[in-house]
């Protein structure tokens, strides 16, 4: 469904300058519907994760057309390290309430409280015991599928997960027993204790994100665009200087124009320099961008090769 090339999306008239097809979006689109509909009738208890960032957002759009405003059939759930945006959490609390959507939210801290997550240092990033609150909440709600907007184009260990991924009685994910997923037929047959992760914008890329975030309009938190921050640059990525990332001795800190490609932790998410002021300049930079977004603003992904597919058997979504 993805294989297209630039020249495929770029159309040329006789008589019109060229420009950008989202013909594509609509057959993304109804995939994306078809699967929300699929997890309301096959599981008894399913969620939505909802982070307030771009991929949820364009989800929880999808989800809307597919049930109506105020009658999604399941509730929004959000694992909170407690070191997020505020510009994100602020926008996620408005787009659950304009919706009419229950929204849990479930806490790192509240996890650390039960000595369940031991930091190794105050400093250490919190984003990798996200995994254990997500499970604790499974455990708590008796979740059975968890729906979730990462798409196979961020990362190569989201590259081989299934739509319908299957997680053990553990919570923990096996790359090389996955089921087939064969002409849109989905194996949701669960043991005790099992649950699905489902991802039904895995064939989305982050141009066709962006093209449906133009197109539809979808409201975004403020910091997806150009403004200007305070940055250091590190490991050649820019870091944001917070209370939570300082700066180190001899790194300068300069302010650039920046926004962020993708949104969560504040003490592992690094923006880009950037202009786009609105969504039809991001498509713009997106087209020309040779990184991905996870590689270009993750540090979390840069500890080794193998990191998310790690964190991803040990539970993380």
């Amino acid at each position: 469904m993805n294989a297209r090339t630039e020249h495929d999306l770029l159309l040329q008239t006789a008589h019109t300058p060229a420009h950008l097809s989202n013909a594509q979006l609509d057959a993304l689109e109804e995939e994306t519907i078809f699967i929300l509909r699929e997890v309301a009738a096959s599981f008894e208890r399913p969620t939505l994760l909802f982070s307030g960032g771009k991929d949820s957002l364009v989800l929880l759009k999808c989800a809307e057309k597919a049930f109506g405003a105020g009658r999604l059939p399941y509730p929004l759930l959000m694992i909170d390290t407690g070191h997020n945006f505020p510009e994100v959490t602020a926008f996620r609390d408005h787009r659950a309430q304009e919706l009419g959507a229950e929204l849990i939210v479930r806490s790192v801290e509240d996890s650390m409280a039960r000595g369940t997550v031991r930091l190794a240092h105050p400093g250490e990033s919190r984003n990798v015991h996200q995994s254990v609150t997500l499970l604790e909440a499974i455990e708590e709600f008796r979740f059975d599928a968890l729906i979730g907007g990462a798409r196979r184009d961020e990362e190569k260990a989201r590259a081989k997960e299934r739509i319908f991924s299957h997680r053990d009685a553990f919570g923990q994910w096996q790359p090389k027993d996955q089921r087939p997923e064969l002409w849109t037929l989905f194996n949701t047959r669960l043991a005790p204790g099992e649950h699905f992760r489902v991802f039904p914008i895995s064939n989305w890329t982050e141009l066709d994100v962006w093209q449906y975030i133009e197109r539809e309009h979808v409201a975004l938190p403020s910091i997806y665009y150009t403004h200007k921050r305070e940055v250091v640059e590190r490991r050649g990525l820019l870091v944001p200087v917070t209370e939570l990332t300082p700066p180190r001795d001899g790194e300068q800190v300069e302010v650039r124009d920046v926004r962020f490609r993708t949104v969560g932790d504040i003490t592992c998410t690094c923006p880009v320099e950037s202009l786009a002021a609105d969504a039809a300049d991001v498509v713009v930079e997106t087209l020309a961008a040779e990184v991905s977004e996870r590689g270009a603003t993750r540090m979390d992904d840069k500890t080794s090769e193998a990191s998310m597919e790690k964190r991803k058997k040990d539970g993380y979504f």
